[in-house]
């Protein structure tokens, strides 16, 4: 498996694959090693299943995300990034 991954991108990684129908074409990356802004890059026919009618999906994704960092006493953003 990968070195050590924060959980919170495992997290994102395997709710994004669940949507998606090209589970394959799912990346989860950090902007910067010491920031807490995860990047998510799906295909771009799935781009519409991950962001959800007026931004459901995404805002349902950001706030499974934030309460897992609240756990850890981390704050996380998400940016869904357009292929």
């Amino acid at each position: 498996m990968a070195e050590s991954k924060d959980p919170a991108i495992d997290l994102v990684e395997l709710i994004a694959k669940a949507l998606v129908d090209d589970p394959d074409s799912v990346e989860v990356e950090k902007a910067s090693e010491q920031s807490n802004l995860l990047k998510l890059v799906v295909a771009p026919g799935d781009l519409g299943k991950v962001i959800g009618k007026k931004g459901r999906t995404a805002k349902s994704i950001r706030t499974v995300l934030s309460a897992a960092g609240s756990k850890r006493n981390r704050r996380y953003a998400l940016d869904i990034v357009e292929p």
